[in-house]
């Protein structure tokens, strides 16, 4: 992987963890504010997870495993805004190809009945091998976040790759479980 995209990524990575602690930190409300703030929705959190995915029978790929990362911003207790980065690895079938990357996603999150919302998300899979590009990634899907912390949701992960790639493959998506949990902020 080429030393920019390394340094990119990293900074990527400091400046979400660094604007929400500095959020955090600079937060001086009084209680009825941070009531009135929560009875709206409004508030940060982390969300640290686990996922594994299945692909269809056509694609050059078995299945797929990773971790991530997502900061979520709730803008009014129905819509948040939500960027992720992590780890996803990639199987291939006979074990032929076997991509990884990191992938870095931005999103939207739409509480349509209480805590069952609908999310999706568009990014870029920052390639791990040497010679391997970047690939487009969108996902959908929907979930349910719990009074706990727990979140619990089922997406569709297309991506789409660069030909020029030394681990290219064609268009396909997998079928994921995501499972976390939600750290307020």
């Amino acid at each position: 992987m080429k030393t920019i995209t390394k340094i990119f990524a990293t900074s990527l990575a400091a400046l979400a963890l660094f604007t929400a602690t500095n959020l955090k930190a600079q937060t001086t409300e009084t209680m009825s504010t941070t009531s009135t703030m929560m009875d709206s929705g409004m508030g940060f959190k982390v969300g640290v997870g686990i996922s594994g995915g299945l692909f269809r029978d056509k694609s050059p790929m078995d299945y797929a495993y990773g971790a991530d990362l997502k900061l979520q911003w709730d803008l009014t207790k129905d819509v948040a805004i939500t960027a992720s980065g992590g780890y996803t690895k990639l199987m291939g079938k006979n074990n032929s190809l076997d991509p990884d990357f990191i992938p870095v996603k931005g999103g939207v999150k739409v509480f349509a009945i209480k805590r069952m919302y609908i999310a999706t998300e568009a990014g870029a899979g920052i390639a791990i091998q040497d010679g391997a590009k970047t690939n487009f990634i969108y996902t959908g899907g929907f979930g349910y976040e719990w009074n706990n912390g727990l979140d619990l949701g089922v997406r569709y992960e297309g991506y789409v790759n660069d030909s020029g790639s030394t681990t290219y493959f064609r268009q396909t998506g997998q079928y994921a479980l995501r499972i976390a949990y939600n750290f307020k902020l």
